[in-house]
């Protein structure tokens, strides 16, 4: 207790540097122990993207190719389904609820999904997370659109605003569809997930938009010249009957428009004892070249291999700590030349070389403890006062959550190293005589 008081006067007594210490570890560890929530949160945000989803069924192609389109709404699909195949599956014993999607078309680079109410029933992220709006209801008319809430923030859109999609998975596109504008009728509440950045319309919508394409290619338009005066089969004067297509051809506008193809779609087993069972029938489907993953071990598989960004985290945190270590160890040795005549006045009061080196390791151990401490103070402060900023920024949702066991361990190697430090400046004033501490120099 004795030595533990000194210390404490000591600190006191050269109030700056112990503060500019104290701030020096206090900053490494906040790194330290801020990259490990970062990176943790960089995982549940990742792992927690989707939840609840059994399958995902698309065309067969790569896993990981699958999930980044189908979940995070990057690359291209390889294909389609067709919607005989997608109605084969949702009707299903082993199947609970299904999810379509059908992908191919953007607005200003967001990502446009035609889908169903299942979606927004279904859908769940971070374990039971929900598909909620901020403003206004699901889409459910042909030209009905809800969109994600970076989509609504960024270009500023609200209710009852109309839109055009854009042919294409590009920001560029190929070509806009202006004949067919949807009303923005639904807004989503943030989710910090790929949701945010997606625009979601109906499968009759996507199919309204590209009534009579052919694999992805607009119809040509036709050059004949107009009759001025056209007359109908019975003598009578007037063209095309109402509501007819161009040339007289095609569907009339008020039809409704039939999905003949998706390009993926989320299932629900009844439970998960079904879930392996109807992933081997879905690859063995005769129908179409299908397969189905498991999201969690897709996403597993994918974070493995962008797994080199945690070690990269983890290098950077271990040698700035390492910084920090060695700027108290500059500090207390700095000290100790100050310090020396302070030394011989304690080994002249009877003071032992034990008790001295008792005193400075002590020293360096509480500014390392304090450091510590407070640095994990100034990583909670931060995940409460920025925690909303970053999510809406970077779309990062950093959980506030206990110390995990590699944090302390952390800190527990952080303290301990404080100790250990202070064994360097103890020796040398252990070998310091009494006489040289009295002696001034010349």
């Amino acid at each position: 207790m004795l030595t533990a008081r000194l210390a404490l006067k000591s600190l006191r007594n050269r109030l700056l540097p112990s503060i500019l210490t104290v701030a020096s570890i206090a900053f490494s560890v906040a790194l330290l122990v801020g990259i490990e929530n970062i990176r943790n949160g960089l995982r549940d945000s990742f792992t927690g993207t989707i939840s609840g989803t059994d399958l995902i069924v698309g065309p067969q192609s790569g896993t990981i190719q699958l999930l980044l389109y189908s979940v995070f709404g990057m690359g291209s699909p390889t294909g389609n389904i067709s919607w005989e195949a997608y109605e084969h599956f949702r009707d299903h014993e082993a199947v609970s609820w299904t999810i379509p999607y059908s992908l191919g078309d953007n607005h200003r680079g967001f990502r446009v999904i035609g889908t169903t109410e299942d979606f927004y029933d279904h859908f769940r992220f971070r374990r039971e997370g929900r598909i909620s709006f901020a403003a206004g209801r699901p889409a459910r008319e042909r030209y009905d659109v809800v969109i994600g809430a970076e989509v609504a923030s960024r270009l500023d859109y609200e209710l009852g605003q109309t839109i055009v999609v854009t042919h294409g998975l590009g920001p560029a596109g190929i070509m806009d569809h202006d004949e067919h504008p949807f009303t923005i009728v639904g807004i989503l509440n943030r989710t910090s997930t790929p949701v945010d950045r997606a625009v979601y319309v109906t499968l009759e919508g996507i199919e309204a938009m590209h009534e009579g394409w052919q694999d992805g290619v607009p119809p040509m338009p036709s050059f004949a010249p107009a009759d001025p005066d056209p007359v109908a089969e019975d003598g009578s004067p007037g063209g095309p009957a109402e509501g007819a297509g161009a040339g007289g051809g095609g569907p009339p506008a008020s039809s409704p428009a039939q999905t003949t193809q998706i390009t993926s779609f989320f299932v629900g087993a009844t439970s998960r004892f079904e879930t392996l069972g109807l992933q081997r029938e879905v690859n063995q489907y005769e129908g179409d070249a299908l397969m189905a993953i498991i999201p969690g071990v897709a996403l597993a598989e994918m974070w493995r291999t962008v797994g080199y960004a945690e070690d990269g985290l983890k290098i950077v945190s271990f040698f700035v700590v390492i910084v920090g270590l060695l700027g108290m160890l500059v500090s207390l040795y700095t000290a100790l030349e100050a310090r020396r005549r302070e030394m011989a006045i304690f080994r002249a009061l009877g003071a032992g070389p034990r008790r001295i080196v008792s005193l400075l390791v002590v020293e360096s151990g509480l500014l390392a403890f304090l450091g510590a401490a407070l640095g994990v103070a100034l990583v909670y402060l931060g995940i409460v006062l920025f925690q909303e900023t970053v999510e809406q920024a970077f779309g990062l949702y950093i959980p506030l959550r206990a110390l995990g066991r590699l944090e302390w361990i952390y800190l527990g190697a952080v303290v301990t190293a404080g100790f250990v430090i202070g064994l360097v400046p103890a020796l040398k004033a252990y070998r310091t005589t009494l006489t040289d501490g009295l002696s001034p120099r010349t």
